[in-house]
């Protein structure tokens, strides 16, 4: 059985016939409920960010196929479904609507077979008391179900919420087309995209959102939505330009729509509909919009028109009723997708049709910039372009659209010679732009290697005023040991933790707060390599004097050679002496260590981290940089859908999976 919530309801226990009736109802919907995991992109700062989540479905048809939300799978790169019986398979998205927040996933089982199927109730029946459950994977926690009553069937987000209450999803305004189902079950995060059952065992509903109540999207709309995405990949729609709101209370009109407006160039405006108009008739079906709850059911009305037919709209202007006749078009998305252009360190989409009108362009030609990346090329050029600028240029090529964009970064990229500059035309605003972008991906330069100087192989702490008087010698100045790097030429002269060097060749040393900690490093760097230094030094009561010779101090991490992986986002170095010396490895510990994981990439998904020592990459041992670099352009031209890093972290060995979505195409 379910998990459930106790089986109880405003805190009494619920009747035995409503018990029974739960569970045989919950039972039927369970073997075919899945939670499901979700890798998805997101895109900022100039970069796609990898993420995950978790939220809910229903199996809907025998071959697989699940029922959830676009906020839920929308952007999926990865799929994984899990049944109650704790049965996994991957998935991959059919197709997904934001307009409705409706998505379908199809599961992908290594040989064919048959999935138990949730049965679909008629959510026009459901009314106001009726008992229903909410099912799901509330907090990605396992299967569940919560007992409560439909609150309203007719559920808005109120206008006075303003555009802040407005709920949308990559620009579309889900509220235009759902009227939710108001419900008291208990929903938390995770629950969306499970769905909304009857006392009969029936879908009648997705849950989607908690708004004060549990809302879901109506079980028969999300089924219309559904059945199209599976048969066609989207939803066609048909779209006229018409802004229209519910009439006004004082305009004494008993039928009818108010229209706002219409938009320039579209079907409305182009067939004569006008601000002010009433509208009482589409083709024959009379028109009534007094509350902003009908708007909804108006609004699919309008979407559902035939494409390319000629509909007739009966308005009411001045009191005199006319008809036009308006043809619509297919609807486009209000926001096409989105993607990241490394060599740019932007992230661009092509422009929408409404993005035209809304900027009030003469064309679509451009490319909109969503985000630059802070540090990228884009983001240093002078003057930096920003986001919500549209590129219009690169060097002698108009940038029509993205995939123009896309051709005109590979020739400039042809001969391998990065990063290029190149001249750069954009509009911001009504304002005409040139700048100049170094287009191209920068390696990493070898750093730039220090002189080598001396070096006492001990580390330090300055003896402060406050020190010095506990330890009863408050006249004492210098430097007190703090550790001594193992078969150095300190160690072998016989300097020890706790020491307190005093002297270096008869000059005192003065030091007796934290800002003086270079003292006596400085010092040192005075001395040739090679050179043995007297060093005057207190231990204990006993004042020794003990010649120790000064080495080449080793490279410091900051001048160790690095990689940046673009494809997993994470750079790794060489490891160094400190890193074996705080390690306590053997001097000729192979590896390299993890230095920067960029948030969002697919090492930070693997929960790679900064200080893993890298040992292995596909059982490739890995001795330093180089031999890293070359495994990682061997995994790019093979590009698995699994790669292994075998790392040390501490004294643990893991081996971490990295499960990268490949970019193989543009669409």
């Amino acid at each position: 059985m379910l998990a459930t919530a106790s089986l109880t309801a405003w805190g009494e226990e619920l009747p035995e016939a409503l018990r029974v009736s739960v569970e045989q109802a919950a039972a039927r919907v369970k073997p075919s409920l899945v939670r499901i995991h979700v890798v998805y992109t997101d895109y900022s700062d100039g970069r796609e960010l990898k993420n995950e989540s978790v939220g809910s479905g229903t199996v809907i048809t025998k071959e697989g196929h699940v029922l959830t939300n676009h906020h839920v799978a929308g952007h999926a790169t990865r799929l994984l479904c899990t049944f109650s019986n704790k049965e996994e398979f991957e998935a991959e998205l059919v197709g997904t609507d934001p307009l409705t927040d409706i998505a379908v996933v199809k599961l992908l089982p290594e040989e064919p077979r048959a999935f138990p199927v949730a049965e679909f109730g008629d959510s026009d029946r459901l009314y106001v008391g009726q008992y229903v459950l909410a099912m799901g994977c509330p907090m990605a926690l396992s299967h569940s179900v919560t007992l409560g009553i439909a609150s309203n069937t007719e559920m808005v987000i109120p206008d006075w919420y303003g555009a802040a209450g407005a709920f949308t999803l990559d620009g579309e305004d889900v509220g235009a087309l759902v009227r939710w189902i108001a419900h008291d079950a208990e929903i938390y995060g995770g629950n969306s995209g499970g769905p909304l059952v009857n006392l009969d065992g029936a879908v009648v509903g997705v849950n989607e959102i908690r708004f004060g109540l549990g809302g879901a999207i109506p079980g028969n709309l999300a089924r219309s939505v559904a059945q199209e995405l599976i048969a066609n990949g989207k939803v066609k729609r048909s779209w006229i330009g018409l802004d229209v709101q519910p009439l006004l209370d004082g305009s004494g009109h008993k039928s009818g729509v108010l229209v706002r407006g219409t938009i320039e160039g579209s079907p409305a405006a182009e067939a004569g509909l006008a601000s002010g108009d009433i509208l009482v008739r589409v083709g024959d079906a009379p028109v009534l919009v007094q509350f902003p709850e009908e708007m909804p059911q108006f609004n699919l009305r309008i979407t559902n028109l035939p494409v390319g037919t000629p509909v007739d709209f009966a308005v009411l202007r001045n009191e005199e009723e006319k008809t036009f006749a308006v043809t619509p078009i297919e609807r486009e998305a209000m926001q096409p997708k989105e993607h990241e252009l490394k060599p740019w360190g932007i992230t661009a989409r092509d422009l929408s049709i409404m993005d035209v009108k809304e900027r009030k362009r003469d064309s679509r030609k451009g490319v909109l910039i969503t985000s630059v990346r802070p540090g990228g090329p884009a983001g240093e050029a002078k003057p930096p372009v920003r986001a919500d600028d549209i590129l219009v240029a690169a060097g002698d090529t108009e940038v029509a659209d993205l995939e123009a964009l896309r051709a005109v970064t590979a020739e400039i990229g042809k001969d391998g010679e990065t990063p290029v500059p190149v001249l750069t035309r954009f509009d911001r605003k009504n304002e005409d732009y040139l700048t100049v972008v170094r287009v191209g991906i920068s390696e990493i330069p070898d750093p730039a290697l220090q002189v080598k100087k001396a070096w006492l192989s001990v580390e330090t702490q300055v003896l402060t005023r406050e020190i010095a008087e506990a330890l009863g010698r408050p006249d004492l100045t210098g430097f007190r040991v703090t550790d001594v790097y193992a078969d150095t030429a300190a160690d072998k002269a016989g300097l020890g933790v706790g020491d307190v060097i005093m002297a270096v060749d008869g000059e005192k040393l003065t030091a007796s707060a934290p800002e003086h900690i270079e003292e006596l490093p400085a010092l040192i760097r005075q001395y040739r390599i090679g050179t043995t230094a007297q060093l005057s030094v207190l231990r204990g009561e006993e004042e020794l004097a003990i010649p120790v010779e000064l080495v080449a101090a080793p490279q410091a991490m900051r001048e160790m050679k690095r990689y940046l992986d673009e494809n997993f986002e994470f750079t790794v170095r060489n490891v160094s002496f400190f890193d074996r010396a705080r390690e306590k490895w053997a001097d000729d510990q192979k590896g390299v260590m993890v230095d920067e994981v960029k948030p969002g990439g697919w090492a930070a998904l693997g929960q790679v981290n900064v200080g893993d020592l890298v040992l292995a990459v596909d059982d490739q041992a890995i001795n330093d940089v180089k031999s890293f670099e070359d495994q990682m352009k061997v995994v790019a031209e093979a590009k698995p859908a699994h790669v292994v890093l075998k790392v040390l972290r501490g004294i643990h060995v893991l081996y971490v999976e990295l499960k990268p979505k490949w970019e193989t195409d543009h669409e």
